[in-house]
């Protein structure tokens, strides 16, 4: 069990709901217009889920190895910061997952598309093999994108376009334009998590010279970016559900908002690093549970 502890916190647990939202909001809507696969849902949970794990691994390992995670930030501690789990038991790690990534692509893409669609299955290997360089060099090598402040950018890519409108043609082998709002908002909120990770190390990272989009906007307006997020996020859900409203159940993402604006005015009075940590896990949580009142609010 101690050897087990170490890596579940490298895992971070906490993260993974929110890596799947994507997933819950595309096959909810596959499933509202008459689409739906139950070996394609368990297998896209799962193989989202090891992307987001390899993501995790990454990042311990890239900001490890190059001192970012140190003693003066603020948040749970990683493992190789803490020593327990070596660079080279972590890179083990990371191969290992990547096989297992591999091995679900291909059971994931045979039950979506089975013998036929050879150029759908050649997009959807070209989008994990891209997947796998994002979930890896978010921090890893010379050239980290989550050093030069690109993270917000794939971060909306990855947790909302790809997981929202992948998922849902992984069902229905087309593209409709009705789910591009509700992954444009999911988004939105997806980068507010980072942003908010982002504002909680800025000064260390500042330090570490890992130059985040919150290091390079300063405290005052990385607080005004996080409301344009949020905000945005909330104004595009309320669009959505007035433009494609088919029932009173619609209106159910609604609820969400009222953690959102909480979380606003609490981001709003925030001063220390520990003033953002504590909000992480309401954002992540609250994004989930969009997604979830979202979907379901479609299909009942």
């Amino acid at each position: 069990m101690n050897n087990l502890k170490p890596w579940l916190s490298a895992i971070r647990l906490r993260t993974l709901p929110l890596s799947i939202s994507g997933i819950i909001v595309g096959t909810c809507f596959a499933y509202y217009n008459g689409f739906f696969n139950i070996a394609v849902f368990v297998l896209a949970i799962l193989t989202t889920v090891s992307l987001q794990v390899l993501s995790n691994l990454a990042n311990d390992y890239g900001d490890g190895i190059k001192g970012t995670d140190n003693d003066s930030r603020v948040g749970p501690t990683r493992a190789i910061q803490s020593g327990a789990i070596t660079p080279q038991q972590m890179f083990e790690a990371i191969k290992i997952n990547i096989l297992i990534i591999i091995l679900l692509v291909f059971l994931l893409l045979y039950n979506a598309f089975g013998n036929g669609h050879f150029l759908y299955i050649l997009l959807f290997v070209g989008l994990a093999a891209f997947s796998v360089y994002a979930a890896i060099n978010y921090t890893m090598g010379k050239s980290a994108y989550g050093y030069k402040g690109l993270g917000d950018v794939f971060v909306f890519i990855f947790f909302g376009l790809v997981s929202v409108v992948g998922s849902y043609f992984l069902y229905a082998k087309q593209l409709d334009h009705h789910v591009f709002l509700p992954a444009t908002a999911l988004g939105l909120l997806s980068v507010g998590v980072l942003n908010l990770n982002n504002m909680r190390d800025s000064e260390t990272d500042k330090q570490s010279n890992k130059i985040t989009l919150a290091v390079k906007l300063g405290s005052k307006a990385s607080k005004i970016y996080h409301f344009i997020l949020i905000g945005g996020a909330i104004l595009i859900s309320f669009l959505f559900a007035l433009l494609y409203y088919s029932s009173v159940l619609n209106f159910l993402c609604f609820l969400a908002y009222i953690p959102l604006i909480i979380h606003l005015k609490n981001i709003s009075n925030a001063k220390q690093p520990n003033d953002f940590d504590s909000q992480l896990k309401v954002l992540a949580l609250t994004t989930f549970l969009f997604s979830i009142l979202l979907g379901v609010g479609y299909i009942l």
